[in-house]
């Protein structure tokens, strides 16, 4: 499985020999691999015009593209505003109405969709993969991540998940600080906010809600993540790459939230009691009747969350006590 950004053709179609070799050489003789492109065919080929483009099939010959559109910048962070109103809203009707014109539900059954699909590949095709949408640190970072996760049980456990995160937003370059600046409530919006890390981890909460003894940690982790990505006392989430980050001597100078999280009073509070080590594959459905609203986020100033927590807590002591 590998990720890049996309390939700087441009208009005049320009040729990197030592890129075409690179991707050569992974593959042997005869075998065929699959390139995902995190876009529309037809954004991929505006994109020229501004340097960028896709890989000529002459030039590459031995990789297949298949083009699986993913929202990113606006358009997702639009349909995160809609949502948050939307979940503010008294009447029934009105709150279904706008929840189905957020098309937030319809975001997360494409990313699922896409990462089934590179999974796929990977696990049933015995393929090479590589995913790119267009600078390869959003959309490309939201796939890559989900793949691993339904191919990898090293990844579900809390250890494995924490270093995918690191792996695959934080050292691969997600510019937290450009995409995370205001929650979805507030009035001013800037040019490049997107949550697509929140994305990421409501895929990560439907994995868990569909299997709920294959994940070791919980919903409550999920939300720890969200909470100090928009705003955090540690550094883990701050700027929004590795070369702004040892500019800014960030692990020099604050905590990580991996450490804190390690903790065993707070490894303890985030572990799903549940938890049983599943080796194999975990195929999602993607029906629309199986992609649920995240109520533990979206309707978590709204619904008392009293009972729930004192169910889980039940669940630890029977769990503990056999």
């Amino acid at each position: 499985l590998l990720r890049s950004s996309q390939p700087l053709t441009g208009p005049n179609r320009r040729r990197c020999r030592e890129d075409e070799k690179l991707l050569g050489t992974i593959l042997d003789e005869g075998e065929r691999g699959f390139i995902i492109d995190t876009r529309s065919a037809q954004a991929a080929k505006q994109a020229r015009m501004g340097g960028g483009g896709t890989e000529p099939k002459s030039c590459y010959p031995q990789w297949r593209r298949l083009h699986r559109a993913l929202e990113r910048g606006r358009p997702l962070q639009e349909s995160f505003s809609r949502l948050a109103e939307a979940c503010g809203e008294p009447s029934m009707e009105r709150w279904l109405s706008r929840l189905e014109s957020s098309r937030w539900l319809g975001h997360v059954k494409a990313a699922l969709s896409t990462a089934c699909l590179a999974a796929q590949c990977l696990d049933r095709e015995n393929s090479k993969v590589l995913v790119h949408g267009a600078e390869g640190t959003d959309t490309t970072l939201l796939v890559t991540a989900l793949a691993q996760l339904i191919l990898d049980p090293s990844c579900r456990t809390l250890e494995g998940f924490l270093e995918l995160l690191e792996r695959e937003w934080i050292e691969a370059g997600h510019p937290f600080q450009l995409r995370c600046a205001r929650s979805a409530s507030s009035h001013g919006r800037g040019k490049q906010e997107a949550p697509l890390f929140l994305l990421f981890l409501d895929c990560v909460w439907q994995l868990s809600r569909q299997f709920p003894f294959s994940l070791e940690f919980g919903e409550q982790l999920l939300l720890t993540l969200f909470d100090n990505a928009y705003a955090s006392a540690y550094g883990t989430f701050l700027c929004n790459s590795e070369k702004e980050r040892s500019l800014c001597k960030v692990k020099e100078s604050t905590h990580s939230l991996w450490a804190w999280l390690s903790q065993p009073e707070e490894r303890q509070k985030v572990l799903n009691p549940l938890y049983s080590h599943n080796p194999l594959v975990i195929w999602p459905s993607v029906e629309p009747q199986s992609i649920q609203l995240w109520q533990g986020l979206f309707l978590r100033w709204i619904r008392p969350s009293q009972h729930l927590d004192e169910a889980w807590a039940e669940i630890r002591r029977l769990v503990e006590g056999s």
